[in-house]
């Protein structure tokens, strides 16, 4: 009696063991660009690809070379956040930030601080003139910035039964700061297909 009872506790433990180790987490390297979608929400494939339009076009639409002809220097642009209409946690910064690494790549366009990164400047700037810093940074020489560039980020979801269609719309505008114009307007629209695999047993 004893030994089966031994036997059977043997048994649960191994399996208690079994199912810990099962259980356990696995992480394994992916490259960068590898595309793998797991929940059918907007991923890090997404954004690339966004990115990789958004970029593309502005810099081929006309504004640039107008700009520089026109005042003899390049454009000074300000990303502004990207209005996020749809049911999803979306980060438009990870696309935004691609975009502003282009045009400075390009060596035709200047990227001027954002609102917040103003104010933490400015007030850096401020302890300098107060501070015993030797060569404290100058007042008044801030670039303003000629364009803005901000968006929206806006999704249709058609659901039936097990299946759902996902639709993402990201538009983004460039717009003159003196004249209110918009001298380019970018889009990029994603569209994914999920369904529910059927468990069999």
């Amino acid at each position: 009696m004893n030994a089966i009872y031994r036997y059977r506790w043997m048994v649960i433990l191994l399996a208690v063991a079994f199912l810990a180790a099962s259980c356990g987490k696995k992480v394994s390297r992916m490259e960068a660009g590898e595309v793998k979608d797991l929940s059918g929400r907007w991923n890090d494939t997404d954004s690339q690809l966004v990115s990789k339009e958004m970029i593309k076009d502005s810099l081929s639409w006309p504004w640039i070379n107008q700009w520089i002809q026109k005042k003899g220097k390049n454009p000074a642009v300000m990303t502004l956040g990207v209005k996020n209409k749809s049911s999803e946690h979306i980060n438009t910064r990870t696309f935004m930030k691609d975009l502003e690494r282009a045009f400075l790549r390009s060596g035709r366009v200047t990227v001027v601080a954002d609102s917040e990164q103003k104010k933490a400047i400015r007030a850096e700037r401020a302890d300098q003139q107060t501070g015993s810093v030797g060569n404290p940074a100058a007042i008044g020489r801030e670039l303003g910035a000629d364009f803005i560039l901000t968006g929206e980020l806006n999704t249709i979801s058609d659901q039936e039964g097990g299946k759902r269609i996902m639709f993402y719309q990201i538009n983004l505008e460039l717009i003159n700061v003196e004249t209110n114009t918009k001298v380019w307007i970018g889009d990029k629209k994603i569209k994914k297909f999920i369904e529910k695999s059927k468990l069999r047993f």
